[in-house]
């Protein structure tokens, strides 16, 4: 069995139950999803409450619960491998204990290694992890609900012009001194160079503005192609979601929900362009080789 520690938004628990899912499949096991950080964490300061997400999906993964868990923490190690992880800290062996934490934003295929049974902790977020299953991927985050009508003609004008999400990630990014220490938000020029590049490459293209503040970029964002300001589903995230993901091509913030919804678009012509530094903290942004796909273009 293999149990994936759910933290963070959608994007995140996406990219967790992604690399999980591929684990699993490698291990051929079960898999299932620890929602106890979600639900039962001690509230800290300037900590981002969050939900669990993953239910907007059509995924195939249970809940674990208590027995799960210490099933996994209580399994047998072999005295061989106690030996191993114990002189050997930065080795393989580490991979075999029952608690797998993940070491950095690059990805490490080491992971592959663990054992069929184990607690799997951090974002794991590179596409390395999971691009093998990609057919599975899309049917897994298939959408549960059906778009409403509104939705309906948004999604008929993104598949008849050259569309193009445009993302602007803010909510907590901002105001929360916190998160906006470590991530920052992408500044206009980015995406003025970001429009630039798509008006080189696509014919009359048509931008289609998502953020969780729209009235922002409403007031901030100006360009000169045509604009289309999606502002109907403030309260319904999955719209959103699914609108963006079928777009044509996706300018990106520094965000996973809009890193999601470019990956999981399915034009395979499509251009994504994602910002070259996607932490505020230069440190971290040293991680990033593997979080952004080869193929998109970072500016």
């Amino acid at each position: 069995m293999i149990i994936t520690r759910l933290k963070g938004g959608l994007g995140n628990q996406m990219f967790q139950y992604a690399t999980a899912k591929s684990l699993s499949l490698k291990k051929k096991t079960s898999l299932k999803l620890d929602t106890s950080f979600l639900n039962e964490r001690p509230l800290k300061p300037n900590y981002t409450i969050r939900n669990y997400e993953l239910g907007l999906f059509n995924i195939n993964a249970e809940i674990a619960n208590s027995d799960d868990i210490r099933k996994i923490l209580n399994r047998k190690i072999s005295f061989f491998d106690i030996i191993k992880i114990k002189f050997n800290r930065n080795s393989i062996a580490n991979y075999k204990k029952p608690i797998i934490q993940e070491q950095g934003f690059q990805f490490d295929q080491n992971l592959f290694k663990s054992s069929e049974n184990c607690l799997i902790v951090g974002y794991w977020q590179s596409e390395k992890y999971f691009d093998d299953i990609r057919p599975i991927l899309l049917k897994d985050f298939s959408l549960k609900s059906e778009p409403d009508e509104n939705n309906v003609k948004l999604l008929k004008n993104i598949s008849t012009a050259n569309s193009v999400s445009i993302h602007f990630r803010r909510g907590d990014y901002v105001s929360n001194p916190l998160t906006n220490q470590i991530h920052g938000v992408c500044n206009i020029e980015y995406y003025q160079k970001a429009i630039e590049f798509i008006n080189h490459k696509v014919k009359d293209p048509v931008a289609f503005i998502f953020s969780d503040d729209i009235e922002w970029a409403k007031k901030n964002f100006k360009t000169n192609i045509p604009i289309i300001f999606v502002d109907k589903n403030t309260s319904n995230l999955s719209e959103d979601f699914r609108l963006m993901s079928a777009c044509k091509h996706n300018i990106i913030a520094n965000s996973s929900f809009s890193w999601w919804g470019a990956w999981l678009n399915g034009n395979p012509d499509k251009i994504v362009i994602a910002p070259e530094k996607w932490f505020a903290d230069v440190e971290k942004n040293k991680e990033t080789v593997d979080l952004v796909p080869e193929k998109w273009i970072r500016i």
